[in-house]
């Protein structure tokens, strides 16, 4: 066969100039192949625009929160290695040989969609590449009317001991179908013809085709196209070159528009993470799994990138040659410093400074910070020359870090007690109560971290000092416990009433934007459902318009020993609930909406003879959400606003945003009072955008009062309070 390769050429990406078209590269193989693997390298595009279908690296220690080398530029001259200009799905494969191998489309977007070549090249250093143009219409005449070839991957076949490139070619009258074919011993081209590997069994496209083998069986995950329904599906075979079956479903984890999949393994852990670009959003998500058929989304909060990636794929590399890969692309404003080992670190709130070279390590209660070793993490690369115990009670300790280029920087990192938030994790919109029967102090969350507030389970923690939580597990999940909705769980209340004697618990939630109840006989549950909603539309006597049906508060009058129940979204409803709490007097419904600020959040409490009402202004995922108040002589208005009737909102000085949606706690026989309330996540959620308002954190701080009543506004905090001690 007579194969038309183009020269062939070596590529110094360190240097970025004098591409050389005709020169030899020695094959030595890596020297750091066998090394532990400790940080992981995504390489990747940046999008369809002037100069952005290129090669951009991005590292990262731990898999998910990634930094651009080079400045987010290109790491190689893309006229050196393309004959269109541009170079799309870039695939990184390290070979059996120690040798690394990627391949690209060829392909600029701007003069169309239709291609007919693919690059090869390779490395023994992810430094300098050798690379080859196959153009696969002339190469092949039985090719010869492809329109285009698209994504190329490549996987060595254990079995033929040679490396396969996988891709997808479309040919007229057809779609898009998955061949393959075997490169040459130099990597430099095909020794085989292309030969059909896969087509969707619709007959419809598939393209972004990506094989990983587990346990004995190659596992290709694909995108479907050109139907109603399209996403990655997943293929299985047990042989690399044939007979995949597609599995039922889809396992990308979005609504949206996906494509260009791909899957790596978690260093030293049986996890995978599938990685797919949402392109039309402008996003990438990554879902994590241990048997590559069930996936779980992670979270925004999860997984951060300083950069825009498009199409591309991840591996794990070692010390030795992230080092050597941040020498050749150094990036300003790298944060040095990642992490800490030490597990009284709060490892979700620790903030790293790049330009101050500053560090703050949040640490729980009750921690020596006298004689504390944080274990500091590093950025791939760069080393700590002092990583020993320091007193930190006597301020910031002064660190020295290396870089791959031998100099040396110092980073200054404080360490203190952070009481807030009182949860690890994501929670938002917390309904807080003493409990009688158990003289304990229960929080009941709405469970956060899920795009599109899309959680569907409720959890409590308990306390006896409001610093020390303890969870108590799920108490209702919607996909079990309630036949009337199965999605949305949001923002429950909860009242304590002793009835015949007997302690009940009235937990109301949303669910589906209905209201829903559900009862125990304990703070902690078991809870069981009342079987349909408890509020399931808006009532006439409310004649606000638009809103949802969410944010229940209930509230038992300790002057009359009645109980109220609000709720709204835009407006504010109240009304008497029967004795048994398991309806409304309808005759009590009343619009109680305060004014334009009213968002939603009604809290309901009573103090030294007056009503307080509380709610929330602005959006969730607004870093201006923040709380108001009003008071009335009344549970049913009418209401008061003072002229000054602010509760708590964000404080810029120290990064604290959104706080909003909170519930109040009076400590039993005394007039201390706490306002417990959710936030961004700290430090990520202000620059996460709009999914920072689905990954939120609760706190409390102190609530006062002037001695006329009024309420002094709240500076939060991230020292939070100290325990209380209730009077037995």
């Amino acid at each position: 066969m007579n194969f038309k390769f183009s020269n062939f050429l070596v590529i110094s990406l360190f240097a970025l100039v004098n591409f050389a078209t005709s020169c030899k590269t020695s094959e030595v193989k890596s020297q750091t192949g066998d090394e532990p693997k400790s940080a992981y390298l995504f390489v990747y595009f940046t999008g369809n625009g002037p100069g952005e279908e290129a090669v951009h690296y991005a590292l990262s220690r731990n898999g998910y929160d990634y930094y651009a080398l080079n400045d987010d530029k290109p790491i190689v001259a893309t006229e050196a290695i393309s004959n269109t200009g541009g170079v799309r799905d870039p695939h990184i494969l390290r070979g059996e040989d120690g040798m690394f191998y990627m391949v690209l489309t060829d392909l600029k977007t701007q003069k169309g969609w239709d291609n007919t070549e693919i690059i090869l090249t390779k490395s023994s250093d992810l430094i300098n590449w050798q690379s080859s143009k196959i153009n696969l219409a002339e190469v092949f005449p039985e090719f010869s009317d492809i329109t285009r070839a698209w994504a190329p991957q490549t996987i060595f076949d254990e079995k033929a001991g040679k490396y396969l490139v996988y891709f997808s070619m479309l040919q007229p009258g057809s779609y898009d179908k998955i061949y393959y074919a075997y490169a040459n011993a130099d990597f430099t081209g095909f020794e085989t013809t292309p030969k059909q590997l896969f087509y969707s069994p619709d007959e419809k496209s598939c393209i972004d085709a990506d094989i990983i083998k587990k346990d004995g069986k190659y596992h290709m995950f694909y995108k479907t196209e050109g139907s109603a329904t399209k996403g990655i599906r997943v293929a299985v075979s047990d042989s690399l070159t044939g007979g995949y079956v597609p599995v039922e479903g889809y396992v990308d984890q979005t609504d949206k528009a996906v494509e260009g999949s791909s899957v790596f393994k978690m260093i030293d852990s049986d996890t995978y993470i599938l990685l797919y670009d949402m392109y039309i959003d402008g996003e990438y998500q990554f879902a994590e799994s241990t048997d590559l058929r069930n996936f779980k989304a992670l979270g925004a909060a999860k997984i951060s990138m300083n950069f825009h990636p498009r199409h591309g794929t991840i591996i794990p590399v070692s010390e030795a040659e992230a080092t050597r890969l941040l020498k050749a692309f150094p990036s300003k404003n790298l944060p040095l410093v990642v992490g800490a080992a030490n597990e009284a670190v709060r490892s979700q709130n620790i903030k790293t400074d790049a330009a101050d070279k500053t560090v703050y390590l949040p640490v729980y209660e009750d921690s020596n910070l006298t004689n504390f070793n944080p274990g500091l993490i590093t950025f791939p690369g760069v080393a700590v020359e002092q990583n020993t115990a320091s007193d930190f009670k006597k301020g910031p300790v002064s660190y020295t870090l290396t870089l791959p280029d031998g100099t040396t920087t110092t980073y200054a990192v404080k360490a203190e007690v952070a009481g807030n938030p009182v949860l690890d994790g994501y929670y938002a919109d917390p309904e807080i109560i003493y409990s009688n029967k158990d003289q304990k102090f229960y929080l009941y969350p709405t469970s956060d971290g899920f795009d599109g507030w899309s959680g569907t389970y409720f959890k409590t923690f308990s306390s006896t000092d409001l610093v020390n939580w303890k969870d108590e597990g799920v108490i209702v999940d919607l996909t079990k416990n309630v036949s009337w909705a199965n999605r949305n769980a949001w923002a429950p209340c909860i009242a304590e009433r002793k009835i015949d004697g007997k302690y009940q618990y009235f937990y109301y939630f949303s669910a589906a934007q209905q209201i829903g109840l559900a009862v125990a006989d304990d703070p902690a549950g078991p809870y069981t459902d009342s079987g349909k909603p408890f509020v399931g539309e808006k009532p006439a006597a409310i004649k606000r318009g638009g809103g949802q049906l969410i944010d229940p508060d209930v509230f038992v009058d300790p002057q009359s020993g009645k109980s109220y129940f609000y709720w709204g979204n835009g407006y504010m409803a109240g009304a008497e609930l029967n004795d048994d709490m398991r309806s409304l007097k309808e005759e009590t419904i009343t619009e109680m909406t305060p004014d334009g600020t009213y968002r939603e959040g009604t809290e309901v409490f009573f103090r030294n003879g007056k009503y307080y009402f509380m709610w929330s202004e602005d959006d969730t995922r607004s870093p201006n959400y923040r709380v108001r108040y009003a008071t009335s002589d009344s549970p049913l208005g009418p209401l008061t606003i003072p002229n000054e009737n602010m509760v708590i909102m964000k404080d810029d000085e120290q990064q604290i945003y959104a706080t909003g949606h909170n519930s109040v706690i009076n400590v039993p026989g005394t007039d201390d009072w706490y306002i417990v309330y959710h936030r961004f996540t700290r430090p990520k959620g202000i620059s996460m955008g709009g999914p920072a308002g689905f990954n939120r954190e609760v706190c409390i701080d102190k609530l006062t009062f002037a001695e006329d009543g009024s309420i002094v506004p709240v500076k939060p905090t991230l020292k939070g309070i100290e325990p209380v001690s209730l009077l037995r």
